[in-house]
């Protein structure tokens, strides 16, 4: 199966990547195991990083050669400003990020368990962070390639997807959980990329692949993909199911593999010009998602082009 064809780089499309949605300031703490309840752990190792599932795509679209956007909401604290510094220094333009007076940035605690890697969220968003449709810049949204949304804010991101779907821009979804305005937000979408569980829980079909071909009769997207972790990923090409293992790495911490898989979709997407190939396009997205996985944190390791390439050629 090939994917649409991308609308080329020029005087109308100055962005390749716009990416709307969540940014997050992350507390990683590196535990050797969950603690039962009431009970206590040390911490082996602490960080305080950027993340957020559309910021941290954005930056691994940057990384990987790609001209990208972030659209998004910070407070007016100093995880604001250490958020949209991180972005500035992966050249990913922030002159349409908004900052909310009073308000503070959003914040995650991540608990990653050493021995696997797998990490527990623990966050907290300010309401005053929501984006309503009004703040949507609409006519930047035309100006790109590929916009990528997650299902955040349900809303503001069905209103960028509508106007790109408009404007001829390819649209992608990070869709993680089913909240109220997510089906009407899937209309708009050319490829959704689910977490294993979205499908089942938005259709009622436990199974996955029936949930995947329902999603696609549904919602007409060009692609249908649901990632499985170290699974790897089902997705629907031609009307059937098909499973792209994950590359094998050691594991540091799982934190943002879903946001890089999604930007190495898209990156792969872009990459392959006039003749997409999904399967080509999926190797790629797993590459860079099982690199990421090598450091701590949500983009750290996210890698640079000739990384993904050398893991593909390695198998």
């Amino acid at each position: 199966m090939r994917l649409p064809t991308l609308p080329p780089l020029g005087p109308e499309r100055t962005f390749d990547v716009i990416a709307l949605g969540l940014n997050s300031l992350d507390i990683v703490a590196v535990i050797p195991q969950h603690p039962s309840p009431g009970g206590k752990t040390r911490i082996e190792r602490l960080a305080t990083l950027p993340g957020g599932q559309s910021a941290s795509a954005a930056v691994g679209c940057a990384r990987l050669g790609w001209k990208t956007q972030y659209i998004g909401t910070f407070g007016d604290d100093d995880a604001a400003r250490i958020g949209i510094e991180s972005l500035e220094r992966d050249q990913v333009d922030t002159s349409l990020v908004r900052r909310i007076p009073g308000a503070t940035s959003h914040t995650s605690l991540v608990l990653v368990d050493v021995r696997s890697g797998d990490r527990t969220v623990i966050w907290y968003r300010d309401p005053r962070l929501a984006m309503s449709a009004e703040d949507v810049p609409v006519e930047a949204i035309t100006r790109t390639r590929v916009l990528l949304v997650d299902d955040h804010e349900p809303l503001a991101a069905t209103v960028a997807a509508r106007a790109a779907r408009e404007a001829g821009v390819r649209t992608v979804i990070d869709v993680e959980k089913l909240r109220p305005g997510t089906e009407e937000l899937l209309q708009h979408i050319d490829v959704i990329i689910a977490a294993e569980h979205l499908p089942s829980e938005l259709t009622g079909l436990p199974d996955l692949g029936a949930a995947l071909r329902e999603m696609a009769r549904r919602f007409e997207p060009a692609h249908t993909c649901a990632t499985l972790g170290p699974k790897g990923s089902l997705s629907l090409v031609d009307g059937k199911e098909v499973r792209t293992p994950a590359f094998e790495v050691h594991v540091e911490d799982t934190t943002g593999a879903g946001d890089a898989f999604r930007a190495g979709f898209i990156s792969g997407w872009l990459r392959a010009g006039p003749d997409p190939n999904v399967h080509n396009v999926l190797r790629y997205a797993h590459g860079v998602a099982a690199l990421n996985c090598r450091g701590l944190g949500a983009r750290d390791a996210l890698p640079r082009p000739a990384e993904v390439l050398e893991l593909i050629r390695r198998g």
